[in-house]
């Protein structure tokens, strides 16, 4: 199986009122890391099975925005098991009920999603330290008791290669 890994892009400020907090959507610069994100995961031939999000309105935004730059048809699916207080258990549990896709992605928050992501790549459940940038998406490939981390992404990496690709398909002039 292959776990997609992404964080939710920029939100703003945290409110202090939790139910406001949950409600906080993203900003422009958010929206605008969707769709790089997006874009890039489509130009890297991503497909899943299913999308997985935190019920909180800027982890599934996130989750809707890079569903749509990815063509992914299937319904956006939201568990609480993403939700910024959520457990390893309640993760592994999530885990579970995808056991038989190929690829999924989960859109969450940190510091859980780091947590969850770093579990996954120990033996033994131990930790790694990784830390998820707002927007960031990470490959896990995961095979019976192993799993790699395969790449790691960040807005701020994709849009650098963005770029770089505009630049060098860009037509060359001379000069006289």
């Amino acid at each position: 199986m292959i776990i997609y890994f992404l964080r939710h892009a920029s939100a703003g400020q945290h409110l202090t009122n939790p139910k406001k907090d949950e409600q906080r959507g993203l900003d422009e610069d958010g929206i605008e890391q969707c769709r790089q994100i997006g874009r890039a995961l489509a130009a890297m031939e991503v497909q899943v099975d299913a999308i997985v999000s935190s019920p909180l309105k800027r982890a599934s935004q996130t989750a809707a925005l890079v569903a749509n730059e990815l063509g992914h048809e299937g319904k956006l699916q939201l568990d609480a098991a993403l939700r910024p207080d959520a457990t390893v258990s309640q993760f592994r549990e999530l885990l579970g009920r995808y056991v038989k896709a190929d690829a999924i992605m989960v859109v969450g928050h940190n510091p859980n999603l780091s947590e969850f992501l770093g579990r996954s790549i120990t033996r033994g459940g131990g930790q790694a330290e990784v830390n998820l940038k707002k927007g960031a998406v990470a490959q896990v490939e995961i095979k019976r008791n192993s799993a790699v981390l395969r790449w790691c992404l960040t807005p701020k990496a994709i849009a650098a290669i963005q770029a770089m690709a505009g630049e060098s398909s860009r037509p060359k002039t001379s000069r006289k």
